[in-house]
């Protein structure tokens, strides 16, 4: 449910970026970073708040960021998921689907999501609906009504959504096994939805558990941006997420994952026309020094039409149908991949041996100018754009806060990234894209032998 409103705000956005990009360094020193007039409170239980006051736009967007994931299970995978559906099931006070409701009925927009790291609940609404979203929030995390009859009704859901995104899903499919390959201790190697059977067998009582471990004051950042009155909103935080008891400490799996020393392998076999290859490489977690040049990395190898991958295995070669890859940033730890579709027939070590050829490539010889500055172009495009709506710097100050304990200003990042050199994504290439740090999947069709 997008909004024109926020259809504009991301198109002024893009127009931005596109200045941005064309003015160079010197342009965009003249871009104020709105995220530089954040207010934080944290709260005596250990709640953090950030405010943000912009009386020009029409919306305040509420998010609260539970630091807690699929990293954070034990028993049962799955558990952080279910509880981003089980809270929109009713607590004491507002009976099960009327949270939304009443979100909706002023015009507002509300949804969750679930990561390895966090549980994220958000309202985009008229500044008038501020204090009933506040309340709202406050009665779930206060008062969930968590019974069998939710825990019943939602795990199907879970399985449902399971069975339509993982397990009848090639890319699904593919990413499990990615995932549970390249990483073999820490919690990342399984699925944020969680196994079939532990969804399946998870019990009430370690639901309670979980949510009494986690969804803790000193476990929550809240983040509120755009048109509204902070001192109003903070005294209203206060007198309802205050009263919440702080718990001391707030558990966390201690695994850390060893050091790779051999190139693992996995074959899928499912029902698809042509063969999918995925590759991961371990890389360091959010915030590290090397995240620049691994982005710059990531965009010459993979990002759009003119990307390596795409141009060499989809246009001049038609080996494959897609190409594409991403740096991945988690909290622990991070992870480098690319993937490509054959073309019907084609073999798939014909496509593998290309496809690792390109990712060499950036070890051998340094990038082009041309490249290199193209892919930074592209990076602060995406930048710039976080500043398009209420919605997108609330959660980039909100993430930041909850991993780095601070928020970055964009001026730090834009000159980290323009200091990116050729010789930084040639190092980053060479120290981290390396056959003895890699994973590979291939996903077959049943009749298919590996290799050909």
């Amino acid at each position: 449910m997008r909004s024109s409103g926020t259809t504009r705000a991301r198109c002024r956005a893009a127009l931005l970026g596109a200045l941005l990009a064309a003015a160079g360094a010197a342009g965009a020193a003249d871009f104020a970073d709105p995220a530089a007039g954040v207010e934080t409170r944290v709260l005596d239980n250990g709640l953090t708040l950030l405010t943000l006051e912009d009386p020009n736009t029409p919306v305040v967007s509420f998010q609260m960021w539970v630091r807690v994931g699929s990293r954070d299970e034990g028993r049962f995978t799955g558990l952080a998921h279910l509880f981003e559906h089980m809270m929109f099931k009713g607590s004491e006070n507002v009976p099960p689907e009327e949270h939304a409701r009443y979100v909706q009925a002023w015009g507002g927009r509300l949804n969750a999501w679930t990561s390895n790291d966090f549980t994220v609940y958000f309202e985009d609404v008229p500044p008038e609906a501020l204090p009933l979203v506040i309340d709202l929030e406050y009665e779930r995390v206060a008062h969930l009504d968590l019974g069998e009859r939710m825990l019943s009704s939602e795990r199907e859901v879970v399985l449902e959504e399971r069975r339509l995104r993982s397990e009848d899903d090639p890319s699904g499919r593919a990413f499990e096994a990615l995932f549970a390959l390249l990483f073999q201790a820490h919690p990342y190697r399984w699925p944020v939805i969680g196994w079939r059977s532990d969804v399946e067998k998870v019990s009430l009582e370690a639901c309670r558990d979980f949510f009494d471990s986690y969804y803790v004051p000193n476990n929550i950042v809240i983040a509120i941006t755009g048109n509204f009155d902070s001192q109003q909103a903070a005294e209203r935080v206060q007198r309802s997420f205050g009263r919440l008891p702080r718990r001391e400490p707030v558990p966390r799996n201690p695994t850390e994952e060893p050091p790779q020393r051999g190139e693992r392998r996995a074959l899928v076999y499912f029902d698809v026309q042509a063969p999918l290859l995925y590759a991961a490489y371990h890389a360091p977690p959010t915030g590290h020094e090397d995240s620049q040049a691994l982005d710059v990395a990531s965009a010459i190898l993979s990002v759009g039409r003119s990307s390596r991958l795409y141009q060499r295995l989809v246009d001049r070669e038609q080996l494959a149908l897609s190409a594409s890859g991403y740096y991945l940033e988690l909290v622990d730890a991070g992870m480098f991949y690319a993937s490509a579709v054959a073309r019907p027939g084609v073999p798939i070590a014909k496509l593998e041996q290309v496809f690792f050829s390109e990712l060499e490539r950036l070890q051998s010889a340094p990038v082009s100018q041309a490249e290199l500055a193209k892919a930074k172009r592209q990076l602060e495009v995406d930048l710039v754009n976080g500043l398009a709506t209420a919605h997108a710097i609330g959660s980039r100050i909100a993430r930041e806060t909850a991993v780095l304990g601070r928020i970055i200003p964009l001026e730090e990042r834009l000159e980290k990234l323009r200091a990116v050199t050729a010789a930084d994504v040639q190092r980053v290439a060479q120290r981290y894209l390396v056959p003895e740090q890699r994973s590979v999947v291939q996903l077959l069709p049943p009749n298919s032998k590996a290799g050909r």
